[in-house]
């Protein structure tokens, strides 16, 4: 049994385990020969205190040798963070998540409450669901959202549903406020949305039904994924709102405005296409 602690990036120590690692290799697509020689050769390499970053790079800079589009997908939780620094795009995100779910979608509104109006990140509503959701960026996998973060979208939720219950068809509806992050919830907060029926949704929770099942299932991955992108530019295709693979292969021509090379775009579209090769474009 391995016994070697490895930091992970709150400073924390804990043991490194073999089958986390494989998980994650094999939820990115690596077939079971490249995990395995990976995982091995990771954990031969095995020092006191390495850290998981170091872990991380080893791995993606293995992986990125066998196949371009898998070192994409296992940069996933990295590339969501590469939306910032605004929190609009991951809205956005989130918003497109939902649509691919069948939901009519409204990202960034006003929604008049019964008391006073309110800023909403997504509006999304579905035969007899209508959901008011908040969305909590973060930079960094070190920042939770604690308790105080539900209290208060709770209490906006509240107001909003008793207009919402006033209008026409809406009586018996079912609504709901919900929370979504890119990082993690505290268990206070975890606890007090279950007691409440606000649903939390973060990048490991549920367990069932996560941000990163939710992403792996709908196949539409951030284009901050694609490694044959420089920072830059994946900043200049979210300011003209391509924040997903699936937007840049429906409109390719985009690349062209950011004075990308004919050569360069090649492999860019290369690797979008095999990371959005299961979504229908519309």
């Amino acid at each position: 049994m391995n016994t070697i602690k490895i930091i992970k990036a709150s400073g924390e120590k804990v043991l490194f385990e073999r089958d986390k690692l494989i998980a994650s290799l094999i939820n990115a697509g690596a077939s079971k020969v490249i995990t395995h020689k990976i995982t091995d050769d990771i954990e031969a390499s095995l020092h006191e205190n390495i850290t998981t970053k170091e872990i991380y790079r080893t791995a993606f800079k293995e992986l990125y040798k066998h196949s371009r589009a898998v070192a994409s997908r296992y940069k996933l939780k990295r590339a969501i963070m590469e939306l910032g620094p605004t929190g609009y795009p991951f809205e956005k995100f989130v918003g497109e998540l939902l649509k691919h779910q069948g939901y009519r979608v409204k990202v960034g509104v006003i929604v008049q409450g019964n008391c006073v109006q309110h800023e909403v990140d997504v509006v999304a509503e579905k035969d007899n669901k209508h959901f008011m959701i908040e969305c909590k960026f973060h930079n960094s996998v070190n920042i939770k959202c604690n308790v105080k973060v539900p209290l208060y979208i709770q209490s906006r939720f509240l107001d909003v549903e008793k207009q919402w219950v006033k209008k026409s068809g809406h009586e018996h509806k079912f609504h709901q406020g919900w929370v979504v992050t890119n990082t993690r919830f505290t268990k206070d907060a975890i606890q007090y949305g279950n007691c409440i029926g606000l649903k939390l949704l973060s990048w490991d929770f549920p367990e069932k039904g996560s941000l990163r099942e939710l992403i792996g299932i709908s196949g539409l991955y951030p284009i901050t994924c694609l490694n044959t992108l420089k920072k830059s530019e994946k900043q200049k295709l979210i300011e003209k709102n391509i924040v997903l693979c699936k937007h840049l292969c429906a409109t390719p021509e985009v690349l062209n405005e950011i004075n990308i090379s004919e050569n360069r775009r090649k492999n860019i579209l290369e690797d979008a296409y095999q990371l959005c090769s299961n979504v229908i474009l519309n």
